[in-house]
């Protein structure tokens, strides 16, 4: 009778590998290396001893795989992202490179609170998580929480790192390069550049680019406005840059999508068109704001997806025994081309 052919017994409690040793004819520590593919055994009884497992709908106990194996197929991520705006993407790209492998990822908002954080961070070691990764809302920024001389890895995505930590931030150099060079490309020739805080380190490198990438192609560089990350901010800033007596500029590199979107509004109101008279580049690629203005707006995208996926990876290649060296990778951006800036112009 082949195996298939086989009744199935009824259990009225669930299936143990017991029950599997049993049927499969063999001790159960031979049923328990053949389904964690240990021991040595002829290919025939293993597989022989997996189907029995499969035919009984036995479902192994992970409490007694993680004690076997020591380890917990979970990973902690912090943040202090309340809105999501950037952690939601990145825990995407986490839970992407982790659920392949059969690890669970749960979330903890740490606000603020470094109370609140070592909370979190104590729960997670009391539940045995293999490893901890910690994000934020800029990568100049540490979470409210050490994170130093744990017994599991951390890894830091989008948030500023411990010192010698393996850290994982998008090129924002590169993202604003990018942006500018796709304006001089279309045949903009006066580009403006408006943006966020002088607190920020990304408002930095974002500006020394926006003027590399000037000087490199011989157009006139003008001072970055700096301001908020609001699209009031944005429609403010066009009044600085449309009234004065200087020539106007043709284009606008925009520091986030937020303040894009408040130029594009600001200029409309001026009777200028985009991007028939004013081409406009975003930063962010945030969708619900980049899809939604009139007309869509072409935005750098931080690859934060990647980004969480490579942090997933690295974190379980630590996990499993293998070094990593430390320091900040800095994966690049991409440009993701909408209506906002037209196209080449003539000339």
């Amino acid at each position: 009778m082949a195996s298939d052919d086989l009744p199935v017994p009824v259990f009225s409690k669930p299936v143990t590998l017991r029950d599997v040793a049993a049927q499969a004819g063999v001790s159960v520590a031979t049923a328990s290396k053949a389904l964690n593919d240990q021991g040595r055994m002829t290919a025939e009884t293993r597989e022989r001893i997996r189907e029995t497992a499969r035919r009984l709908g036995f479902r192994p106990n992970s409490l007694a795989q993680s004690l076997l194996r020591r380890r917990s197929f979970t990973v902690g991520l912090l943040t202090n992202d309340t809105y999501g705006r950037f952690s939601l993407p990145l825990m995407s790209g986490i839970s992407d490179a982790l659920v392949d492998n059969g690890v669970s990822v749960f979330l903890c908002n740490v606000e603020e609170d470094p109370r609140l954080g070592q909370m979190h961070v104590d729960a997670m070691l009391d539940k045995r998580v293999d490893g901890i990764i910690a994000t934020g809302k800029r990568i100049d920024r540490h979470l409210p929480v050490d994170l130093g001389n744990l017994r599991v890895p951390v890894i830091y995505a989008f948030t500023q790192p411990d010192p010698d930590a393996i850290a994982f931030v998008s090129d924002d150099a590169d993202g604003a390069r990018l942006a500018v060079e796709h304006l001089f490309w279309l045949g903009w020739k006066r580009i403006a550049h408006v943006t966020g805080p002088a607190s920020f380190a990304v408002v930095h490198a974002r500006a020394q680019a926006y003027r590399d990438v000037l000087i490199e192609n011989g157009l006139p560089v003008t001072e970055p406005l700096l301001g908020s990350w609001s699209e009031a901010w944005g429609h403010q800033a066009v009044a600085q840059l449309f009234d004065r007596k200087s020539e106007r500029p043709d284009a606008v590199f925009c520091g986030n999508d937020q303040i894009a979107r408040g130029v594009i509004d600001a200029l409309r109101e001026r009777g200028l068109g985009v991007p028939g008279d004013v081409g406009v580049i975003g930063f962010d690629n945030w969708e619900i704001v980049a899809e939604a203005t009139r007309p869509p707006l072409t935005s750098v995208d931080m690859n934060l997806v990647a980004l969480g996926r490579e942090a997933g990876l690295t974190l379980l290649s630590l996990v499993g025994g293998k070094p990593a060296a430390p320091g900040i990778r800095k994966l690049p951006c991409r440009l993701v081309v909408r209506q906002s800036c037209g196209h080449p112009l003539d000339g």
